[in-house]
């Protein structure tokens, strides 16, 4: 019995890769597993950094459809065709642009008018064999209704306002929480080195503004989708559509539901006859529709087993100690959360064996001239960010020496990533871009222990070379067949507020990670003693401790002390190594 296809769908722009695995024949196809990956826009991303895109999604696929962006003419479709069959040489290849499983997501073999608004924005028609588009000549020259164009029609609004009344607005607040900047002034330097996709996440801020009564914001607003409204009765026209079904794709209508209401309204005046509605379907489905020619039937992406081990992690658990909240003074309320905190100081000991290991483990590869890696999400993943950044200046080392990695990027440390843990393939396709490698060390980071992005990444580090560490919170977690090199279980119980593992989990595993990259300096001799002789002096707080440093090592007066680390460039080793 011949074995049922197994279809992979990608489709690809420049704010992300979007991706779909479907197996069955004709209209029973069901979806495997489906994620998100960094953008590619075939005009914007190499042939290596594609590959290593490709090299994490199913290798076993026997139907494959890729679509990019940017995938315009004969000599894209070759490009593209050959990485796609270097990655599935045996697979049925068919390659095209976005636009072409922009449309077969939103009408399959039927005729329509897809109107995409996401980063950029662009309207694809087609009628029979005519196609037609407007819009989509990219963020300098065109893109005009997509999250790009709003955003920076609203970042000039908000500076003129403030060049001419010198006062802050609501939406200028917002932008700068958004962007964790102090000052507006600081602006200027951030678009400067902002890309297409850092500028269009400011769009929901746009969309604020313009729901609370900030009349500029309403009329940007109003404008982005009139100008898409006048692209579609453009386009109708040329195809002589004007009753044509209308699908709105992307991120600004399925997130904004008033902005597809203004293009509906807008497109009611234009083209009476025409119907509009949302598809919230990734275009990956669409892709893979064309590679396959079949249905699809959608079924849950969590797996009953999944569900029910995560359901029994110790995070996951009600805490007996802290119910009814709610109804505790708060001299309760801190006496319970420092009682509480005393298990994080029994679960490090419960796990001293296992944090020697992963110390050894560690600072075998530093002196091997090997790198630490921390993976993780959410939480974990800013605690692992957290400890990295804070090498270089305690202990002079290189930044490269000690890095994280958080799901979701940099926006991720301040805001919450929709579905950015979820992803296998971009833990994976972090740890190649990150290059890690033989003689490295990656450290997941995981309160459950089951974070698809951290066993991703860890699976893939193996792969390459690299030794792997997974710390946990959850000691009763489901053991992986193939244990990794070391692996760390704080059986810190559960949370006083169920399921927030910033709290006791969060505290354990920064002194978890305080622990493991302190201890791995010391074996790399940046500490003498107790003190910190790499320390990087950048103030005059440590510019004192420095000067006290040389002073208790050396015997000598404070101002003596201070000259001579002046003398050696303010460097506490070559101080106390000068004759």
């Amino acid at each position: 019995m011949e074995s049922p296809k197994r279809i992979l769908g990608i489709e690809g722009g420049g704010t992300k890769t979007e991706w779909v695995l479907l197996t069955g024949e004709a209209d029973e196809h069901k979806i495997l597993s489906q994620g998100t990956l960094p953008a590619s826009n075939l005009r914007l991303i190499s042939d290596e950094a594609l590959a290593r895109l490709f090299s994490v999604l199913a290798a076993d696929a026997t139907h494959v459809g890729v679509f990019l962006a940017g995938c315009a003419t004969e000599e894209d479709r070759a490009r593209l065709g050959g990485l796609a069959e270097s990655a599935w040489p045996h697979a049925v290849l068919v390659i095209g642009s976005d636009r072409d499983s922009g449309l077969a997501t939103a009408f399959g073999a039927e005729d329509g008018i897809a109107v995409i608004a996401g980063t950029g924005a662009a309207v694809h028609g087609r009628r029979g064999e005519r196609v037609e588009k407007a819009g989509g000549w990219g963020q300098l020259l065109g893109d005009r209704g997509g999250g790009y164009d709003l955003a920076m029609q609203g970042l000039r609004l908000v500076l003129t306002h403030y060049d001419l009344n010198q006062k802050i607005t609501p939406l200028a607040e917002e932008i700068l929480r958004t962007l964790a900047l102090n000052r507006l002034q600081d602006l200027s330097g951030w678009a400067m080195q902002a890309d297409k996709m850092s500028v269009a996440r400011l769009a929901p801020a746009i969309f604020h503004a313009a729901k609370h009564g900030e009349p500029e914001m309403l009329a940007t607003v109003q404008a982005g989708a009139g100008v898409l409204a006048d692209f579609t009765r453009a386009v109708a026209q040329r195809l002589d559509f004007t009753n044509a079904p209308v699908k709105l794709i992307g991120g600004l209508f399925t997130h904004h539901p008033e902005y597809a209401a203004l293009f509906k309204y807008r497109l009611s005046m234009l083209l009476p006859d025409a119907v509009a509605s949302v598809c919230g379907e990734s275009g990956a489905l669409g892709a893979a529709w064309l590679a396959g020619k079949g249905g699809r039937e959608v079924v849950g992406l969590v797996s009953m087993d999944d569900a029910a081990d995560l359901a029994t992690a110790a995070t996951e658990q009600a805490n007996p100690r802290s119910v009814n909240l709610e109804e505790r003074t708060t001299g309760e309320l801190v006496e319970l959360f420092t009682t509480e905190e005393e298990n994080v100081a029994r679960a490090l000991v419960a796990c001293r064996a296992e944090l020697v290991a992963a110390v050894d483990v560690v600072g075998a590869a530093l002196r091997g001239g090997g790198r630490l890696f921390y993976i993780g999400a959410g939480t974990s993943g800013r605690l692992g960010v957290l400890d990295a950044s804070e090498i270089p200046p305690t202990f002079g080392a290189p930044p490269e020496l000690v890095q994280g990695i958080i799901a979701g990027g940099a926006v991720a440390l301040h805001r919450a990533v929709e579905g950015a843990e979820d992803q296998p393939d971009a833990g994976a396709l972090a740890a190649l871009e990150r290059g890690v490698r033989t003689g490295d060390v990656l450290c997941g980071i995981a309160a459950s222990g089951r974070t698809p992005f951290v066993l991703g990444a860890l699976a893939r580090a193996r792969a390459l070379g690299a030794r792997t560490i997974l710390l946990t919170c959850n000691p009763a977690r489901t053991r992986a067949a193939e244990p990794w090199d070391v692996e760390i279980d704080l059986p810190v119980g559960p949370e006083i507020i169920t399921g927030s593992t910033r709290l006791k989990a969060g505290t354990a595993t920064k002194v978890a990670l305080n622990l493991l990259s302190t201890c791995a300096m010391i074996l790399l001799g940046r500490v003498r003693g107790n003190a910190m002789v790499d320390l990087h002096i950048s103030n005059a707080k440590l510019r004192d401790r420095g000067v006290r440093l040389v002073s208790a090592a050396l015997g000598l007066g404070y101002d003596e002390a201070q000259t001579r680390l002046a003398r050696a460039g303010w460097n506490v080793r070559a101080c106390l190594h000068a004759k």
